[in-house]
C-alpha cells in the first residue's frame, strides 16, 4: 500500500444504531474501490470487517475494525464500529482514530436510540459528523421521513446534499445537490454510477433543496453571505469550500443517501467524502502532558514522533496486535519508541495497514494515519509511545464502568487452573471487562456492560481458548448490622482437671452510621481485665461478627466497648477471653435488634421517550426510588436507586420493555436496610442452606 500524507487522508468512523448498515457500507465501499473482488454481505458471513466467529454467528459487529479504501488520490480509513448498546464502549474507543463520524440512519426506522448515543459520543469527542440514510431500497423506506427525524433531533444543521432517485425497490440513484447532477447505479453493480441530468420530475425539488443548502452554507460565512446576497447563489467552488469549512466547524452535518446492500451511491459518497471531510492535518492540536506540564503536538510530519494505541487485539496466533494512530511525526519500520506509561522501549517491526484481519505491509506511516503492529511487549490500549527525546502522554478515553456481573465457574479442574490467565488475556483487548473474586461470597465474578457482552466473552473462552465455563447469577453480598444498644456479660468457665479456662467480660454494643465499619474501644479501669487480654476480646468479637448472626453474613457498622470483667490468676488465658467475647456477642445480638443490609445500586436507564412510563413503573416494582430524569431528544434518561437483588434480571426485562432499544448503567452506591418481609425470606433460605447463628463453644 502507498504511503499517504495527512492532507490525503480521511479517517471516517461508521457509527449508528444496531443493523443500520455500517458493515454493509464498509463492504460496499471496499468493493467499489477495488479493495475486494466481490460485494460481500453480512448475511453470508464473509464481510472483511466482521471476521470474528462470534460476529459471523450473531450477524453483528462486536469489535471495531479498520478498512482502508484507496480512492483516486486519497486514502479513506473506514472504521467499522458496533451499534449494539453493550458494545458502545468499543465505538467510543475507536473514534479516537477518526476525524469524522459518519452516522448511519435506517431509511425505514429513522433516528433510533443508538443513533443519538453515537452522535453524543462524537459530540463529546468534538468530532465532525455527517449522516448517511441507508436502506433506501427497502419497502417502507423514506428519505424524507428519515431526514425529518434527523432534523427533529439534531436541528436544521443536518442539511441534505443528496436527494434519492426513486424509492423502495425503484431506488436507483441520487441527485448531487452540490453540483446539481444525477447519478444512477446498477443494483449490485460496481458502485461507481453513471452521471447525467437531473430527472424532470425531480428538477423542482432538487432546485429548492440546492438553494436551501447554499443558504445554509453562506449563513455562517460573512464573505460567502455577501456574495450570496449580491449574486443570489454561490459558484460550486465556493459552495464546496464553504461546506467543507462548515463541517469542520461543527455547524453543518451533511445528509447523504445510499443503499449499502445493493451498492447504490457509494462511489459518489467516496467522491464527496474525499472532497468535503476534514483531513487529519486540519484537526485541532493534540494535547498531552509530561511530568505535569502540558505538551502540544501538531498532527503533521514535522513534529516529534508520537503514537497513540486506541485498540488491542489478542490474536491466539499472531499474539497481541496494537492498532494505533500516528499523532505526529513519521513512523518507519523498525523504529524504537518509549512507552510513556511503562517506560519500555518498544520496536515497531513489520508495520501494516489493517484490512479487517488482513495485514498489508507498509514501509512508513505519516501523521494522521492508522496502522497496526504485532507483539509490542508492554503496550496496551490507551498507551502513548513517543520519541525518546520528546516525551508526551495523551489522555486515554474515559469508558463506562461495567453495569452487570455474573458468577463464573470452570466446568473442569483443568479449566479452573487456566480461567484467570485466559480471561486476563481477553481483558487486554476489552477495557470494559472486569474479573475478580468477591471476598465475601468467594465467587469469581465477571463484570461487563450487558448480558450480550458477557455471553461473547464466554463464547471466546470456548471457541478461541477451548475453555468451558458456566454462568449464574451472583450471590448478593448482604451484610448484617444492629439498630439498638446492649450491655451484656460474656462469661466462659470450664474445668477439666488441672488448669481450667476462665474469662469474663462486660461489653457495650451500639450501632454506627452506614459505612463506618467496626470500632472497638477499651474502657476497663482498675485492672479488672489485664491489658494483655483485651486484644483477645477484640479478636473474639471480630471473628464472630465475620460469620454474622441472622443469616451468616458479615456484621458491619457497629461499635463494641469492653468496660468491665474479671479474671483468674491461673485459669485465664487469651483463648478463654476470646470465647467469652463470643458469648458476649451472641448475648448482645439477642438484645440489639439485628437487621440485614442489602447493596443498593445507582442506576441510569436510557430508552425511547414513549416507554418512559413503563420504565418508571418497572423501577418502582423493583423497590427502586427514582431520583431524577431528563429528556434528550427522543430519549428518556431515568436515574434511580434500586436494590441489587432486584437488578439481576434487568437486562432481559429492559430489552422486552423497550423492544431492544434501551440500555442502562449500574454501580454500587450504598447499603440500606432490607424490608422485614424480604429479610425473613433471606434468613429462612440461609437456615435451609445450613447457615446457623453463632453457637457457643464449650
Amino acid at each position: 500500500m502507498k504511503v499517504y500524507d495527512g492532507i490525503d487522508l480521511r479517517n471516517v468512523a461508521l457509527v449508528g444504531h444496531l443493523h443500520s448498515g455500517k458493515t454493509s457500507l464498509t463492504s460496499a465501499m471496499l468493493y467499489t474501490a477495488g479493495a475486494t473482488t466481490r460485494l460481500t454481505r453480512v448475511d453470508e458471513g464473509n464481510t472483511p470487517t466482521d471476521f470474528d466467529e462470534e460476529e459471523v454467528a450473531r450477524k453483528m459487529t462486536i469489535s471495531a475494525a479498520i478498512a482502508p479504501v484507496e480512492w483516486k488520490k486519497n486514502k479513506v480509513n473506514l472504521i467499522d464500529t458496533p451499534g449494539f448498546n453493550a458494545f458502545l464502549y468499543e465505538t467510543k474507543g475507536a473514534l479516537v482514530g477518526a476525524d469524522t463520524g459518519a452516522i448511519l440512519v435506517d431509511g425505514i426506522a429513522g433516528v433510533e436510540v443508538g443513533t443519538e448515543k453515537t452522535a453524543w459520543v462524537c459530540g463529546e469527542l468534538n468530532i465532525p459528523r455527517v449522516f448517511v440514510v441507508n436502506k433506501l431500497d427497502r419497502e417502507r423506506s423514506s428519505f424524507e421521513r428519515a431526514l425529518e427525524s434527523i432534523q427533529g433531533v439534531f436541528g436544521r444543521g443536518a442539511i441534505p446534499v443528496h436527494l434519492p432517485i426513486g424509492s423502495e425497490r425503484e431506488f436507483k440513484g441520487v441527485v448531487d445537490l452540490v453540483r446539481m447532477r444525477a447519478w444512477t447505479f446498477t443494483s449490485d453493480g460496481d458502485g461507481k454510477g453513471k452521471e447525467g441530468d437531473i430527472p424532470a420530475d425531480l428538477a423542482g425539488p432538487a432546485q429548492a433543496a440546492h438553494e436551501a443548502l447554499v443558504e445554509m452554507v453562506a449563513e455562517g460565512n460573512d464573505a460567502l453571505l455577501e456574495k450570496f446576497f449580491s449574486e443570489g447563489s454561490l459558484p460550486v467552488d465556493d459552495l464546496v469550500a464553504g461546506l467543507r469549512q462548515a463541517i469542520r466547524d461543527l455547524r453543518l452535518f451533511p445528509v447523504f443517501a445510499c443503499s449499502a446492500l445493493h451498492n447504490i451511491g457509494t462511489g459518489l459518497i467516496l467522491d464527496q467524502w474525499s472532497e468535503l471531510l476534514p483531513t487529519p492535518v486540519e484537526r485541532d492540536n493534540a494535547y498531552g502532558s509530561n511530568n505535569g506540564q502540558e505538551v502540544v503536538r501538531k498532527m503533521n510530519n514535522g513534529d516529534p514522533l508520537s503514537v497513540f494505541v486506541f485498540k488491542t487485539i489478542a490474536d491466539p496466533f499472531a499474539g497481541r496486535l496494537s492498532l494505533f494512530r500516528v499523532v505526529s511525526g513519521v513512523l518507519k519500520n523498525d523504529a524504537h519508541l518509549i512507552n510513556g506509561t511503562t517506560g519500555t522501549d518498544e520496536r515497531f517491526a513489520h508495520l501494516s495497514a489493517p484490512l479487517g484481519k488482513s495485514l498489508n505491509a507498509v514501509n512508513e506511516l505519516r501523521a494522521g494515519d492508522i496502522g497496526v503492529v504485532a507483539k509490542l511487549k508492554d503496550t496496551l490500549t490507551g498507551h502513548t509511545l513517543h520519541d525518546k527525546a520528546h516525551p508526551v502522554q495523551f489522555p486515554p478515553v474515559q469508558l463506562p464502568e461495567p453495569s452487570i456481573a455474573y458468577a463464573i465457574t470452570a466446568k473442569s479442574r483443568n479449566d479452573e487452573d487456566k480461567l484467570g490467565a485466559t480471561i486476563h488475556r481477553i481483558m487486554e483487548e476489552d477495557l470494559c471487562l472486569r474479573f475478580g473474586r468477591d471476598t465475601q461470597t468467594k465467587e469469581f465474578l465477571l463484570h461487563g456492560t450487558g448480558q450480550a457482552h458477557i455471553e461473547t466473552v464466554v463464547s471466546k473462552l470456548k471457541k478461541r481458548y477451548h475453555l468451558d465455563v458456566t454462568l449464574h447469577a451472583p450471590k448478593i453480598p448482604y451484610r448484617e448490622t444492629i439498630r439498638g444498644r446492649a450491655e451484656v456479660q460474656g462469661r466462659h468457665k470450664k474445668q477439666t482437671g488441672g488448669h481450667g479456662q476462665f474469662g469474663d467480660c462486660w461489653i457495650r454494643m451500639e450501632p454506627l452510621e452506614r459505612g463506618a465499619g467496626f470500632q472497638f474501644a477499651n474502657e476497663v479501669f482498675g485492672g479488672s481485665i489485664p491489658r494483655n487480654y483485651i486484644p483477645a476480646v477484640e479478636k473474639g468479637i471480630v471473628e464472630t461478627a465475620a460469620n454474622g448472626f441472622l443469616a451468616g453474613y458479615p456484621m458491619v457498622d457497629f461499635k463494641v466497648v469492653v468496660f468491665d470483667g474479671s479474671y483468674h490468676d491461673v485459669d485465664s488465658s487469651e483463648l478463654a477471653f476470646k470465647l467469652a467475647a463470643r458469648k458476649a456477642f451472641k448475648a448482645a445480638m439477642l438484645i440489639a435488634k439485628p437487621v440485614l443490609l442489602e447493596p443498593v445500586m445507582r442506576v441510569e436507564i436510557q430508552g425511547p421517550v414513549e416507554f418512559a412510563g413503563d420504565l418508571m413503573s418497572d423501577v418502582n416494582g423493583r423497590r427502586g426510588r427514582i431520583s431524577g430524569g431528563e429528556t434528550k431528544g427522543a430519549t428518556q434518561v431515568i436515574q434511580a436507586m434500586v436494590p441489587m437483588a432486584d437488578m439481576l434480571t434487568y437486562q432481559n426485562d429492559l430489552t422486552a420493555i423497550t423492544q431492544g432499544r434501551g440500555s442502562f448503567t449500574m454501580e454500587f452506591d450504598h447499603y440500606d436496610y432490607v424490608p422485614a418481609l424480604q429479610a425473613d425470606k433471606i434468613v429462612a433460605a440461609a437456615k435451609a442452606a445450613g447457615v446457623h447463628a453463632v453457637e457457643d463453644e464449650e
